[in-house]
């Protein structure tokens, strides 16, 4: 646990389980409004292949996640943390010139 807390750069057990539910809230959130977006832009299986829906629903609960992941952070108190992972993740897939 300590090195969790080392590696995160908190200091209270506590953090470390509103770090988790923050993840776990997030990821549902955004699979859950996932899909009234998808059929708000008239996204379907009909319309596209499966293969396309599935990658353009895969993008779309991307970008929605980045954004929930930080308000969620916000909301539960953790808003650094959330906010250095976020510059971080999007540093590593490219988008540098957006963080600094």
């Amino acid at each position: 646990m300590n090195k969790l807390k080392e590696r995160w750069g908190i200091e209270h057990n506590w953090q470390i389980a509103i770090i988790l539910i923050v993840f776990a809230v997030t990821g549902s959130t955004a699979s859950y409004i996932g899909k009234p977006i998808l059929a708000f832009l008239n996204i379907t299986t009909e319309k596209f292949s499966s293969f396309g829906y599935w990658t353009i629903r895969i993008l779309l609960l991307f970008v929605v996640y980045q954004f929930l992941l930080v308000f969620f952070g916000w909301l539960f108190g953790q808003h650094k943390f959330f906010w250095n992972f976020e510059k971080k993740m999007l540093r590593r897939i490219g988008l540098k010139r957006f963080v600094d």
